[in-house]
Formats: C-alpha cells, sequence, structure tokens
C-alpha cells in the first residue's frame, strides 16, 4: 500500500487554515467565541499557523455536557480555535482516505448522510428477505488510540502530519469509562490502553470511518455480502439466507474483537425483511418507511419546549418556523403525510401561552 507524504507543508498554508475556519464557523457564525475569533481572523490563523509550524500547538480543554435524547451521551465541545484545526487536518486527509473507503459507508462524508441511507436501505430491503441489524456498543468511548494511529499511518507517511494526528487523539480527555477483555489480555490490559473519541467533533466523525473502514471491507471483500448499509456504527447487512447472516454476524463478532470492539448484545437481530427495518429515525419496509415512534414524540416534546421559549419571548416567530421546517423536512423522508398535516393543524403558538 503507498503511504503519502509531503502533507504539511498544504495543512498549514494559510488559505487552508482560512477555508477551515469558514468551515467551522457554518451554523455557529453568531455565536460568542465565533465572533470573538473572527474579529481578529487573521491573527488568530497566523498564530495558529505559528503554533502549528513550530509544533508548539496544544488543544485546549473540552466544554463537557449531556445530551438525553435520544439515549444519554456526554458530549465534549472543543474551542473553537481547535475546531479550526480539526476542519485544517480533515481537509488533507479525507480526500487520501476517501478513495478507499467503500461506497455504502454514509456518515459524515460528501453527498451521503442519513436520507441517502436509509434510501439505500429501503433499496435492499427490496431484494432480499431477511436482514441483520446491528450497532458497536459504546463504539466512540471504545476506539483504541493505538490501533487508530496505525490505521493513519498505514496510509500517512508525513511525520508532522502524524504529529498533529496524535495530539488531537491523546487530547481526546475523559469519555465514559469501557472495561472489555479481548484475547491475549491480562487483567489490566483495559485500564492501561488509551481510548475513546469525543462524540461531536469533527475529526472523531472522520476518525470514526477510518476506524471501521476495516470491517467494511471485510463484510465486502472476505464475506462477499453485497447488501451493506453502514452509518457510524450502525449498520444493516442483507441476505435471502438466514443462516448465512448468522455465520456473518458470528464473524463480524470475531473481526471486531481485533479492533477492541463488541456488537450491541441487544441490538443485533435477524429478521425479515417484511417486518420493518428501524434505523436511522425511520422505520424502512420494502413497499415505504414510516418515522420511529419515539422520533415522534421528541418532536413533541420539542415543540413543548419551543412553546415555553415563545411565550416567555425568548425566540422569534422566523426561529420557530427554522425549526419546525428542519423536523419537516426530515419527516418528508417517510410516508408521513398525514401525520404531518395533523400536527400542523395542532400545533399552535401564541404569546399567551396556548397551544
Amino acid at each position: 500500500m503507498k503511504r503519502v507524504g509531503n502533507l504539511w507543508p498544504r495543512l498549514v498554508r494559510f488559505e487552508n487554515l482560512l477555508a477551515a475556519a469558514s468551515q467551522a464557523q457554518r451554523g455557529k457564525r453568531f455565536r460568542r467565541a465565533v465572533a470573538r475569533f473572527n474579529f481578529r481572523l487573521e491573527p488568530e490563523l497566523l498564530r495558529l499557523q505559528e503554533e502549528l509550524a513550530a509544533k508548539t500547538y496544544r488543544p485546549g480543554a473540552f466544554r463537557t455536557f449531556q445530551i438525553y435524547e435520544p439515549k444519554v451521551r456526554t458530549i465534549s465541545a472543543a474551542p473553537y480555535r481547535d475546531r479550526v484545526v480539526h476542519h485544517a487536518l480533515t481537509r488533507v486527509l479525507e480526500p487520501i482516505f476517501e478513495r478507499s473507503f467503500i461506497f455504502d459507508s454514509y456518515a459524515c462524508r460528501r453527498h451521503k448522510g442519513t436520507h441517502a441511507a436509509v434510501d439505500r436501505c429501503q433499496q435492499f430491503a427490496r431484494k432480499y428477505r431477511y436482514v441483520l441489524k446491528a450497532d458497536i456498543r459504546k463504539f466512540f468511548p471504545s476506539v483504541d488510540h493505538e490501533i487508530l494511529l496505525v490505521l493513519v499511518a498505514r496510509k500517512i507517511k508525513d511525520r508532522d502530519v502524524l504529529w498533529l494526528t496524535r495530539v488531537l487523539v491523546e487530547h481526546s480527555g475523559e469519555q465514559e469509562p469501557v472495561l472489555d477483555w479481548f484475547p491475549g489480555d491480562d487483567l489490566f490490559t483495559p485500564t492501561e490502553r488509551a481510548r475513546g473519541l469525543p462524540i461531536g467533533n469533527q475529526t472523531s466523525q472522520f476518525f470514526g470511518n477510518v476506524y471501521l473502514d476495516p470491517l467494511d471491507h471485510f463484510v465486502k471483500e472476505e464475506l462477499r455480502l453485497a447488501g451493506y448499509v453502514r452509518y457510524v456504527d450502525d449498520f444493516v447487512l442483507f441476505s435471502d439466507d438466514k443462516a448465512e447472516l448468522h455465520f456473518a454476524r458470528e464473524s463480524i463478532k470475531r473481526f471486531l474483537g481485533g479492533l477492541r470492539l463488541r456488537l450491541h448484545p441487544r441490538k443485533s437481530e435477524i429478521f425479515p425483511v417484511g417486518q420493518g427495518i428501524r434505523f436511522l429515525g425511520y422505520r424502512v419496509f420494502p413497499s415505504h418507511r414510516l418515522l420511529a415512534r419515539e422520533n415522534v414524540w421528541r418532536f413533541l416534546r420539542r415543540v413543548r419546549r419551543i412553546q415555553r421559549d415563545f411565550t416567555a419571548g425568548h425566540i422569534s416567530p422566523a426561529d420557530i418556523r427554522a425549526r419546525l421546517m428542519s423536523w419537516a423536512g426530515h419527516a418528508r423522508h417517510a410516508n408521513t403525510f398525514c401525520l404531518r398535516t395533523r400536527l400542523s393543524k395542532a400545533i399552535v403558538f401564541s404569546r399567551g401561552g396556548g397551544r
């Protein structure tokens, strides 16, 4: 495998940092930290450039908080200047790794995304009789740092880029503890190996694809199963033969052990596609698709919070419209015309707090 070098000059070039800053601020331009950075944009980028060139750059402290929907997760938000560095790195690395990523990996890739993944899932559901629906237990907290760095170094030989990659990976901060033992481990191995990537970082999303790329190629090239779709750590695998899927599940379990990962014991099921496949917020059937019920309930809870904010004068009608249209856009990718019509008639906002 040919490794790529001479990337560092491109990474630290001012034009790359400027483009990275433009990407990092999308949807966040009016936040205080972003506005403060942009107010002194050129000096800030020049300082970052100097720190990177001199190898004195060190990431700042994360802002950590929890979200509770769709499940409880710890989010670690990096300082804005670090997010600029994340984008600068991935702008250089992504085109190199993109060449070897399989077509049916859909997370955080250009012209992909959740809706394209669901479309592909339904395409396979129309072609095959059975599906293996699975996900990886505590994926981001379980990512092993040394394994990840080896996977990056298989394609990258630029020492400076590998230095920055290691700095960012090792600065992942305290993540949810995961204690799993694998063949060859002694009693203390799980506590000695650094692991975990912060959910929400640009680099974490990219590194997640790098980490699971070997799994994608194993399924496609070793198991030779064409009906496969992965989005981050959720994946579906299709076949007309149930026994083939049972064999595939056991083979994938063993393969993931080499990456120090485990399939979720309760979320790895094999069943007929006609039962509907719960995937990325939808229930996918061969003939149609629906929104997952919990998705609708989360939307209704969000509406109640928006109503309270509107009553208190914290948000404007334009803000409400943007938030509702975002959900409606998601819902339109399922057979939800009647649901959306019913909700649009039932949901009313007023300064008096009525609904």
